[in-house]
């Protein structure tokens, strides 16, 4: 049973590793084509504050993980607090900024007749930064919420008192319940875009083919990367919110190093690999990317 651990420990820190490298990288190739240009498109600003915000998801899940499993001295209870902040708020960040962009891909590629489609598509940038602003309310109340339940259960456990332990299961009910509303609402959000990419580009095939021209155009294979990426993210974030959900449900009764370390293996399968999969899905980032995977052989030929 000692090798459980261990195999789980390192495929956590793999992940950690490979997901701060991907957003990393992400956000450097875009901050220098920023200083170059002296400009970036709406999708890299996107892309950029998505990578930062999910560095600090990494980040944080690792460290709550790691303090909490060898209780470390300097994880008291302002620190937890802290850190529960700072959890709520970057999630919070990479899973809307993640939203804005399935929104972004969906007005930019889809085409629709509708008058107010057509007013919304002329109005991409705007829509999507009024979108993220308007969340920001929703951020409040989480952190609202979890900041009174987290204060709560600090004070019970140093007080050990009944009657405050029945206050907070109330309450952790109702950070609960936030929690799956705060996630499920731009997860529908992500699932119809999706969706009206699938019809949108059904159309457009149905119209290439009634005029006899071949159904593999530019358009499509637009339509069909926008598609993966948004399908990775949701099928991803599901599998994060499954692992999160879980250790909020059973916060009081996870006791075991090895159940812990699995959810949190399974939930940073989400900031990790969906990078990756934004790296390939987007041309610059891309030749980027196989630019420096092609440096080190370059420098073995020149040495031989």
């Amino acid at each position: 049973m000692a090798l459980l651990p261990i195999i789980l420990s390192s495929l956590l820190m793999i992940e950690f590793v490979l997901g701060n490298f991907a957003n990393g990288f992400i956000a450097l190739v875009n901050c220098t084509d920023w200083v170059k240009r002296q400009k970036l498109s709406c999708t890299d600003r996107i892309l950029t504050a998505l990578a930062v915000s999910r560095i600090g998801l990494l980040w944080v899940l690792v460290l709550n993980l790691y303090a909490t499993v060898f209780n470390l001295a300097f994880y008291n209870t302002e620190a937890r607090l802290i850190m529960h902040i700072v959890w709520v708020v970057s999630n919070h960040c990479s899973l809307w900024l993640a939203t804005s962009l399935s929104i972004l891909y969906l007005l930019m590629i889809a085409n629709f007749s509708n008058r107010c489609f057509l007013h919304l598509k002329w109005k991409a940038k705007r829509v999507v930064l009024m979108i993220f602003l308007g969340t920001l309310i929703i951020l409040v109340c989480h952190i609202a919420v979890s900041s009174i339940e987290e204060a709560m259960a600090m004070n019970v456990y140093d007080r050990n008192i009944t009657w405050e332990t029945n206050m907070l299961d109330k309450v952790h009910i109702s950070s609960v319940t936030v929690f799956i509303l705060v996630n499920f609402i731009p997860f529908t959000m992500s699932l119809t875009a999706v969706l009206l990419l699938i019809f949108s580009m059904w159309k457009h095939v149905k119209k290439m083919q009634l005029n006899g021209k071949g159904s593999q155009d530019l358009s499509t294979k637009i339509h069909v990367r926008a598609m993966h990426t948004v399908i990775s993210f949701l099928l991803l974030f599901v599998i994060f919110f499954v692992s999160q959900i879980t250790s909020l449900l059973n916060s009081s009764t996870l006791q075991s190093i090895s159940v812990r370390t699995f959810c949190e293996v399974l939930g940073l399968m989400y900031p990790s690999s969906h990078s990756f999969i934004l790296i390939f899905g987007n041309k610059k980032l891309r030749q980027a990317f196989l630019s420096f995977l092609w440096q080190p052989r370059c420098w073995l030929n020149k040495r031989k």
